[in-house]
């Protein structure tokens, strides 16, 4: 499993190890019943702290993404694709409403922002 911590990002360091796991699952690259590295290996493998590495999977357990079981470790749980998926749709909507407010702020047009959006997406 290759999870890259940026020291640079404003993201907190158990968020940035959610977030690339969510990805490995989502996208098929860790599959139902596949075995995470134990906190501590993860921890010592991205010279973090095991408590770091502790808060990450209880979140991940928390949102469904992963069942923990005491003496075995952790794995991956079945996925609910719609359920994630669902999931997704509302974190996407939550980051356009705070999108629409600052271009409102800034008296950025839809159009404009449409633009702006289309840019971004293409990756120009």
């Amino acid at each position: 499993m290759n999870i890259i911590i940026s020291n640079s990002s404003g993201q907190p360091i158990y968020e940035q190890i959610v977030s690339q796991i969510k990805t490995l699952i989502i996208s098929g690259e860790l599959n139902e019943g596949d075995a995470l590295p134990s906190m501590r290996i993860l921890a010592r493998e991205l010279r973090i702290s095991v408590i770091t590495t502790k808060r990450a999977y209880e979140e991940l357990e928390r949102e469904g993404f992963i069942v923990s079981l005491t003496g075995k470790g952790s794995f991956v749980a079945s996925k609910n694709i719609d359920l994630i998926r669902e999931q997704q749709l509302k974190e996407i909507e939550d980051y356009m409403q705070e999108i629409i407010s600052l271009a409102n702020n800034c008296g950025i047009g839809l159009d404009e922002l449409t633009e702006m959006m289309t840019l971004i997406y293409e990756g120009e």
